[in-house]
């Protein structure tokens, strides 16, 4: 698959003390490379997710789901060419035969074992094959970051990880995050699959509420086609071994940074899958300013973002500004048309209702020929703002699906 020209590479990621990484082959699909990832955590260890607010989540989201209650993990396991979504009992049979082999392996609980998968909806994940590639991978070495986010792949077209770090009470903490996603993506929660792991002390509830928080500002705020998807996970380990005293709550030294942090990571990781999204050409930037509250903004720039006749008319490089104004009054939010203003980059086109007074397309023609582009709508009406990222739509978006099952 051609790699995405907006591609970033791949960062140098730290080791996390207390997280183990391993890959290796079970042969989901017909392919000759790695499909299963199989990541260790060390005793007391605790978690954080957001999963897909879909109404047909596959089990392994309802396993997570469930096993989110308890805060705790011990591994993760991510199935790669099957997303064994919609597939009845044998699905959650292959989930919960998973979970088992690993907690014994590890002689923890099944309900410490995390597990994703992603790939065809429909299609059963095959018991015999996952456990024959757990096998594989508990005799397999310890591997990179970029090898475990390879592995999660399906049609991304570069390896997607990022880093940050925090001072926490006296003690630096790092924070790594891998990601897989490139198409379906319109995340109603957090996006694909991420998974973020830091060596920091925090209590489950506290890094759930800062997960909450930070996807609701950068995974809910992607999308590329608008469609959400049955498997979409984000989950968060936090391993304790930066020997800082643990977070419990706002209050606590450093928690400011480890919040910023986090933020920060999951922002990052959310414009590597914009800059991967099937068939793009141009990452762009939707910034609506004006509305009557934040959630109206947020509402109206996805609707530009999500709206196909936008889209195409980046990818064509056409200054044509009248698209925004529909995807304005379409989303169904409080808009008046002799109020709103819109700019490309740094050029206003329209004020009032109207294009501006003497209005030269040249400087946006030329904005439009550059890999970012920012879109800006400011309402009129009030203080609510809201930022989104999207991509453009080719005919390579047409081609990558039309062919996905062939």
């Amino acid at each position: 698959m051609t790699r995405s020209p907006l591609a970033r590479p791949f960062p140098a990621l730290p080791a996390i003390a207390g997280v183990t990484p391993r890959v290796a082959r079970a042969g989901y699909k017909a392919w000759e490379r790695n499909d299963l990832t199989f990541i260790t955590l060390d005793p007391g260890t605790t978690v954080a997710g957001v999963l897909t607010q879909s109404k047909c989540p596959s089990p392994e989201v309802e396993w997570c789901r469930s096993a989110l209650i308890l805060g705790e993990a011990r591994a993760v396991v991510v199935n790669a060419g099957n997303a064994n979504a919609f597939t009845g009992g044998r699905g959650r049979a292959a989930v919960e035969a998973i979970a088992a082999k690993v907690a014994g392996a590890l002689a923890c609980r099944p309900s410490d074992v995390f597990v994703s998968s992603t790939g065809v909806i429909g299609v059963p994940l095959p018991i015999d094959k996952a456990e024959a590639g757990l096998d594989a991978a508990f005799a397999a070495l310890p591997c990179s970051w970029e090898d475990a986010t390879n592995t999660i792949g399906t049609t991304d077209t570069f390896a997607k990880g990022a880093m940050t770090t925090a001072v926490v009470g006296g003690r630096t903490v790092t924070l790594v995050g891998i990601i897989k996603g490139s198409g379906m993506i319109a995340p109603d929660m957090a996006t694909m699959l991420g998974y973020i792991f830091t060596d920091a002390a925090v209590s489950a509830e506290f890094l759930q509420a800062m997960l909450g928080e930070a996807n609701r500002a950068t995974f809910s705020c992607i999308t590329v086609d608008s469609d959400t998807s049955t498997s979409d996970s984000v989950l968060a380990f936090a391993t304790g071994k930066a020997g800082n005293t643990p977070l419990t709550g706002a209050d606590d030294d450093g928690a400011d940074a480890f919040r910023a942090a986090l933020a920060d990571l999951c922002r990052q990781l959310a414009h590597l899958v914009v800059r991967d999204g099937e068939g793009a050409s141009k990452f762009i930037e939707v910034a609506v300013t004006g509305a009557e509250s934040d959630r109206s903004a947020h509402r109206i720039a996805m609707s530009i973002a999500n709206s196909p006749l936008v889209k195409t008319a980046i990818a064509g490089e056409d200054a044509n500004w009248g698209r925004v104004v529909m995807a304005v009054g379409k989303a169904g939010e409080p808009a008046e048309r002799d109020l709103l203003a819109i700019r490309f980059g740094d050029t206003q086109v329209a004020r009032e209702g109207l294009a501006v007074v003497g209005y030269d397309e040249a400087p946006v023609a030329a904005h439009l020929k550059g890999q970012t582009i920012e879109i800006g709508v400011d309402l009129g009406l009030g203080n609510g703002i809201a930022t989104v990222w999207t991509c453009d739509l080719t005919h390579g978006y047409i081609s990558i699906n039309a062919d996905y099952r062939s």
